[in-house]
């Protein structure tokens, strides 16, 4: 919701290729669109079917995510919610390349004449779902040393 909220603002009130400094030098809102993938890749690449592929893999995708969300135990926190995050950035994104055959992009971030690739909110939860998941294979370990608790309590 938040990732629809905010490109929506962007669009109403800044013009495309528009920027405004927040943080002047480090941090600007500027309106983009990004007709290829993460950072970018294949938005020069011109096919009519190029939104139609991105909008199928991204459904396949998220039918695998929630595949595997179903699939995992209670326990596995940091998975499950890397996976809920994935899910949500994968649905923002789907949304805008449906509606639009693109995705807005409006984080922009630049240090010391080094620019990161504009980004939106759809795609920060799916960084920030992929580094719950990389927790999860480097520390879920420890959750199996949990001892169980039985939902068979007397009481």
């Amino acid at each position: 919701m938040l990732d629809q909220v905010t490109k929506f603002w962007v669009t109403l009130h800044i013009p495309l290729h528009y920027s405004i400094a927040v943080v002047d030098g480090f941090f600007s809102i500027t309106h983009i669109r990004n007709s290829g993938v993460a950072f970018g890749l294949f938005a020069g690449h011109q096919s009519e079917y190029k939104a139609l592929f991105f909008i199928v893999v991204s459904t396949i995708a998220i039918i695998a995510i929630l595949s595997i969300f179903h699939q995992l135990p209670e326990f596995k926190k940091a998975a499950r919610i890397g996976l809920i995050l994935i899910f949500s950035g994968a649905i923002g994104n789907l949304v805008d390349r449906i509606v639009h055959k693109e995705v807005i992009d409006f984080i922009d971030f630049f240090y010391n004449g080094t620019h990161w690739p504009a980004f939106n909110v759809a795609d920060a939860c799916i960084t920030i779902g992929v580094g719950f998941m990389i927790f999860d294979l480097i520390f879920g370990e420890l959750d199996k040393t949990r001892p169980q608790q039985s939902s068979d309590k007397i009481l």
